[in-house]
């Protein structure tokens, strides 16, 4: 076999390699599973609505929340993981859409402090910036309330809960430059604090190690204190 004869026969056997078989199943790409807490639910339209807004620690929450409210109040939560308060500003919209809200309890502050490389990737603080200093995540909560204040729901903000040592991505206490900035407008604007934050220093076994996230039994802690001021709003 000459030489161009064995370059034809290879490039025949490739593309015979490469195409599909004639009959076999096409492989559909894996979906990842949606988060129960993010699912949509289906209101009792003689119960009051609430709306829980905040990142994967809301989420966590959510369900057990849901469950001691049952028969009590319609607990949402916005389809997504509400991260940053840049995000929020720029959803906040789609998150509320139309319907009315009696209670909105909501946070931001755990992925503004965190710290990003180029890729978005969590570094330490030397290999990346932070996404929001406490300045601007002041303003731009300020932004958020002007908004949820429009809705003419009772506002409850959960203040961010700690940030232990050895946490990818973000500093420990961290959190404790945040909070007090928060807590400010909030009682500018006589809105209900949650004080999450005093509820986990106080069992800080309810926390995973080096990790911003909970136990199970930590997300029904937290839970039960979430239930509770929302019941007291609902109740007002």
């Amino acid at each position: 076999m000459n030489i161009s004869r064995f370059i034809l026969a290879a490039l025949v056997l490739a593309l015979f390699l490469a195409s599909p078989l004639k009959g076999a199943p096409a492989k559909t790409p894996a979906t990842k599973p949606v988060d129960p807490a993010l699912a949509p639910i289906t209101d009792d339209p003689a119960l009051p609505r609430v709306l829980l807004i905040g990142d994967s620690i809301s989420m966590g929450y959510t369900l057990p929340v849901r469950a001691l409210l049952q028969g009590k109040a319609n607990v949402h939560h916005p389809a997504a993981n509400c991260g940053d308060t840049a995000r929020g500003i720029k959803s906040l919209d789609t998150w509320l859409g139309t319907g009315k809200w009696d209670v909105i309890h909501f946070n931001f502050g755990l992925h503004d402090l965190k710290y990003l490389d180029a890729a978005g990737k969590y570094v330490t603080p030397d290999k990346g910036q932070q996404v929001a200093a406490p300045e601007k995540y002041g303003e731009n909560l300020q932004i958020i309330v002007e908004r949820l204040k429009k809705t003419g729901a009772k506002l409850i903000w959960a203040s961010t809960t700690p940030v232990p040592d050895g946490t990818l991505g973000r500093v420990k206490d961290d959190e404790l430059k945040f909070n007090p900035v928060a807590e400010k407008i909030m009682q500018a604007n006589a809105i209900d604090i949650d004080d999450l934050h005093a509820v986990v220093v106080a069992e800080p076994t309810l926390q995973l190690p080096k990790n911003v996230h909970f136990t199970k039994p930590g997300y029904k802690v937290l839970a039960d204190h979430v239930a509770q001021h929302i019941t007291s709003a609902l109740a007002k």
